[in-house]
Formats: structure tokens, sequence, C-alpha cells
């Protein structure tokens, strides 16, 4: 993989977007035992259900982070990013498929480092589910 140049991009260009399978109650499960959240709103449709969520289980808010996380790694060398931050805005059910947008929304250069300042969102339809940030550190 290239690594990024801070003079091939312009504020408001957009990196490539990247859409999500559309998450099964097994992508879920799964998640769970690698990240050890076994909260049952991730896991059990029916207790799902019992705790107000009408359509069932939910994604997990760092399931739909690491999506957004894989469109900066589809972009980017790993080692570039700086930091990288979210907001959990909307729930992600399972059925839904996570469409995960970044675009250019500062250049900085701060002492010998040259910096790309992106906005995140991934939006299940037209809702956005999880926004953020990350800094992207440019050759």
């Amino acid at each position: 993989m290239e690594r990024i140049k801070f003079t091939d991009y312009e504020i408001g260009d957009n990196i490539p977007q990247l859409e999500s399978k559309a998450i099964t109650h097994r992508d879920l499960v799964r998640y769970a035992g690698a990240s050890g959240d076994f909260n049952p709103i991730h896991t059990d449709p029916d207790f799902a259900k019992s705790a107000g969520l009408e359509n069932g289980t939910i994604a997990h808010g760092m399931f739909g982070m690491a999506q957004l996380g894989r469109l900066l790694n589809n972009w980017v060398h790993p080692s570039q990013v700086r930091s990288f931050k979210v907001k959990f805005k909307n729930m992600v059910p399972v059925g839904s498929s996570l469409l995960c947008k970044a675009k250019i929304k500062r250049k900085k250069e701060e002492e010998a480092n040259k910096l790309l300042i992106l906005s995140l969102e991934a939006l299940v339809g037209e809702d956005i589910c999880i926004s953020g940030e990350a800094e992207i550190l440019c050759d």
C-alpha cells in the first residue's frame, strides 16, 4: 500500500467509500466473542425486543466503528492514522448495511508534521449512525 502524500489532496476531496455487507445476527455473535461484549441487546433478539428495541438486536457501536476503520485502512497505510474518534448517533439494526464515507475537512501543518483531517460518517440509508474524525499523518 502506498503512503498518502499531503500535496495529493485538497479540502473537500472524498476518499473511496466502503459499504459493508448486510449485518447478520451471526456477525454480532462472532463480534461479541472477539470483543467480550455479550450485552444481550446485541446477541439475543427476544431480550432486545423485551428491552424496547422493537426490531430486535442492534450492532455493537464498536462494530460500526470498525467498519470506519476498514474504510481508513483501505485508503491509507495504518501507520499514517494518527488519531481516530467517533460519536455514536443512532442504532444500527441487524440486516442493515453501513455506508462509510470520509472527506478531507482540513489540511494542517504543525512543526514538521503534515496532517489531513477527515470527517467520517457511517450511514444506514439516510441516517447518520456514527460520525467522527481522523487525523492522517502524511508524507
